[in-house]
């Protein structure tokens, strides 16, 4: 299943199970600005179940992060991102909503 969501919202993946955009970290260079590097946008998610909550980042970009994570038997892969442009050098932020591919996770093959 695709979910899409805003920072702050949490959606329900199974009883007792919830996926929450934590935070949106955009750090991309802005248009009309001079920047030495590209940036990145990255973000933050906790999923809740029975095992405890555990936390973990998705990036395109980002080093040491991945667009793509297991977690408690799901795979999680980003798949689109609103706005996807960076915002212009004085606006404010925008209202980022992301899109998230959830699917069962392979078993590994022994």
């Amino acid at each position: 299943a695709t979910y899409a969501r805003r920072q702050g919202e949490s959606v329900m993946l199974a009883r007792g199970t919830t996926l929450k955009l934590e935070r949106v970290n955009d750090s991309r260079c802005r248009q009309g600005a001079v920047c030495v590097w590209a940036g990145y946008i990255s973000y933050s998610f906790a999923l809740t179940s029975r095992l405890g909550t555990r936390n973990f980042v998705l990036a395109e970009n980002m080093p040491n992060a991945q667009p793509t994570a297991t977690r408690d038997g799901l795979t999680f892969s980003l798949e689109k991102l609103e706005p996807p442009d960076p915002p212009p050098l004085n606006a404010p932020a925008p209202d980022y909503k992301v899109s998230l591919r959830v699917t069962i996770a392979q078993p590994a093959k022994t």
